[in-house]
């Protein structure tokens, strides 16, 4: 009896890709594209954030450093504006961070 309720709520489980694909749409959809932008946005601004605060900064100071607004850097940070890679090369360097992307060519 215990195996057939077991298998029972393993049914009813779902997969991280199941629940994206449900909610944002199949990979390669525009819908699916935009969550993923936004995602990849808020994953790198909880990296400069946690550098920044391991660092002891405020905003403030990371955003004279770098020559840019504090409300900028604010919005880096929520993952809220589409960053330029020059802008993230600047906030990285004043973090001392070393950024190194990988590139590879779709087939």
């Amino acid at each position: 009896m215990r195996e057939l309720y077991f298998s029972d709520e393993l049914a009813k489980l779902h997969n991280a890709s199941e629940l994206l694909d449900s909610k944002y749409g199949a990979p390669g959809t525009e819908n699916r594209k935009e969550f993923d932008a936004k995602a990849l946005a808020y994953y790198y601004s909880v990296i400069l954030r946690d550098r920044r605060k391991e660092l002891k900064m405020t905003q403030n100071q990371l955003a004279a450093s770098t020559g840019m607004a504090r409300s900028y850097i604010a919005k880096v940070e929520r993952g809220e504006t589409d960053i330029q890679l020059s802008s993230f090369l600047r906030i990285a360097d004043a973090l001392q961070m070393t950024f190194m992307p990988k590139i590879s060519m779709h087939p």
